[in-house]
């Protein structure tokens, strides 16, 4: 990096920082402090759930996924479309009605007694402590190989055991603190559609000049064809001939763990009705129209506009680092190799942005759960605005440094990144059942994040209990932990008559399983259960059509490009003429 690039990082963080201290005089109690005062329209929102999954690790990571497994191992994170697209049509409404500060508070609306008390405390605990230190340790990671590439730091000692790398995550983290400790939600929120801006602006200038480098899109295909891998340029990991079909095992991706990812990832994990920080920014809206909006505007930044960028420069780095190892950082050599000054700044600049992004709404979503729904629940619940919020900025620094030494004992991004997914597996079935049937309890939930938290984590890094294959492995931990919450539901009383009123009363749920209830309050539900259905089909349609018709069209396979275009159009074309997204 030259001065000039210099310069332009250093300004960045003064704006940020300037923004994070004007922005903290909007917070005067708990509300602004950790869902902005539930004023936010959709589209802001949406940016900031964009802007919150472009973290520095996520281009390294798919760098690493293409150069490694080729484009076909992107389904390890695109089938979480379907998970989202299910929070946008359905989720998001019934979300917003609920009206709670986090989804650990929703179960005590949900559920009733000591079991929904002890549920919410525990989930509180899993979700910001261990399960969201991971998170913020795989983005110090990424940081940490970024810095690595560009010449920031080298790893050599400078006192004791403090290395340059540990001291340069450690003025970083302390810089991050600032702003997000003071500003709160509203700061991470507006520094997020900033930092979205430049992460794309950045996006695209190191996709323009590694594709620019490799001769264009044409040359770059040739060259690709000719490294003898099919999987690379295959959207699936199979291919059909005249031949027949054929699974490509060079993909590194078994049948099981494919379909895994796609008939079984997205509904058993943890976010399978939204997701922490996702339900966060869905009940800072304003309503639930603005919701469903957020939802939308996430759906098509994150999957329709950001994906190729990464998976370009992915493909690019296969033909112009030939000899790279660690896949990952690909991405950082290219942007250096390739940018001028200047241009480099900018990149740099986006990447850092990226970073800040998805840490502060990490550690602003965590501090959540520990000021609100472990410290006011269990200790203080007579505590006070001002010391809610004190209690935050806490937990925010506390977060911060777990999430730091996470960073130190690892170094594969993919890894930690499967590991998250693991031990987050399991309890899915049942966050969407309890929004659709009466009989689940806190007890069938408890039972179900316990064990699947349990298992996840003993089959990843247990030596001698292991599953080396992530599609057996979440088939197993999903089924283990159905059995027991099953047997859970089948030896345990249901909710109380008066928890079960006041949650149809305040959240409307549709479906069958609440047809009784409904009936004897006389409430109808918003949508009907085969409104949202349909709703969920078609999305899935629109998102995967649209997805997959870009790629075809940029990797030159017409045909396949003009059926998942068709498919889009078509579910456009039904979506509005039915008006099913509306409400």
């Amino acid at each position: 990096m030259t001065f000039i690039d210099w310069v332009i990082l250093f300004l960045y963080l003064i704006f940020s920082f300037v923004l994070g201290i004007y922005l903290s005089l909007k917070n005067l109690n708990e509300t602004d402090y950790f869902v902005a005062g539930r004023r936010l329209n959709g589209l802001l929102a949406g940016m900031s759930m964009a802007a919150t999954t472009f973290s520095i690790d996520t281009p390294l990571y798919v760098a690493g996924i293409v150069g490694s497994r080729g484009l076909a191992g992107n389904w390890e994170w695109w089938s979480f479309g379907l998970a989202h697209i299910a929070m946008t049509v359905v989720f998001a409404p019934l979300w917003r009605r609920s009206g709670v500060l986090t989804d650990a508070a929703f179960t005590e609306l949900r559920y009733g007694g000591r079991a929904a008390a002890y549920l919410r405390g525990i989930k509180a605990f899993l979700l910001s402590v261990p399960i969201n230190c991971i998170g913020i340790g795989y983005a110090f990671l990424a940081m940490r190989k970024v810095a690595e590439s560009l010449g920031v730091v080298d790893g050599h000692i400078i006192f004791g055991p403090l290395t340059d790398t540990m001291l340069f995550m450690i003025l970083v983290a302390l810089f991050l603190l600032i702003y997000t400790v003071l500003g709160g939600l509203w700061a991470v929120v507006v520094n997020d559609f900033v930092q979205l801006v430049l992460a794309l602006l950045g996006a695209f200038a190191v996709c323009y000049v590694v594709l620019d480098a490799s001769g264009g899109m044409t040359d770059l295909l040739i060259k690709l064809e000719s490294l003898g891998r099919p999987e690379l340029l295959s959207l699936f990991p199979w291919t059909l001939s005249k031949d027949g079909f054929n699974w490509l095992d060079s993909s590194g991706i078994s049948i099981t763990t494919f379909f895994a990812f796609i008939s079984l990832q997205w509904w058993s994990f943890r976010r399978s009705d939204g997701g922490g920080e996702f339900i966060q920014r869905l009940l800072a809206t304003k309503d639930e129209k603005q919701a469903t909006l957020a939802g939308i505007v996430f759906l098509i930044v994150n999957y329709l506009i950001r994906s190729w960028l990464w998976i370009l420069v992915g493909l690019a780095g296969l033909v112009l680092l030939p000899y790279q190892s660690d896949w990952e950082l690909s991405y950082p050599k290219l942007a250096v190799t390739y940018l001028p000054p200047v241009g480099l700044g900018l990149v740099v600049v986006s990447l850092v942005a990226a970073f800040m992004s998805t840490i502060s709404t990490s550690l602003n979503w965590g501090a959540s759960y520990l000021a609100n729904d472990l410290y006011k629940r269990f200790l203080r619940p007579s505590a006070g605005p001002r010391e809610i919020i004190l209690m935050g900025q806490l937990s925010s620094i506390f977060l911060l440094l777990i999430g730091v030494a996470t960073a130190l004992f690892n170094n594969s991004i993919g890894s930690m990144f499967r590991l998250v997914i693991a031990i987050g597996t399991g309890p899915g079935a049942v966050l969407v059942l309890r929004w659709f049937w009466w009989r689940v309890n806190a007890l069938v939930e408890l039972s179900a994040m316990l064990s699947g938290f349990f298992i996840g984590l003993i089959t990843s890094v247990s030596p001698s209990f292991t599953i080396e294959d992530f599609g057996k492995r979440l088939l197993f931990t999903t089924s283990f932990s159905a059995v027991i919450w099953l047997l859970t539901l089948f030896f345990t009383e249901p909710e109380s008559d008066e928890t079960l009123n006041n949650f149809v009363m305040q959240v409307k749920p549709p479906g069958p399983g609440w047809s009784k209830i409904r009936k004897k309050l006389n409430i109808d539900p918003v949508d009907s259960f085969s409104v949202l259905g349909c709703r969920f089909i078609l999305g899935s349609g629109i998102l995967y059509g649209g997805l997959l018709s870009i790629g075809a069209f940029l990797l030159h396979q017409e045909r396949s490009a003009w059926i998942a275009l068709s498919i889009a159009v078509s579910s456009v074309f039904l979506m509005k003429k039915t008006r099913l997204i509306t409400q």
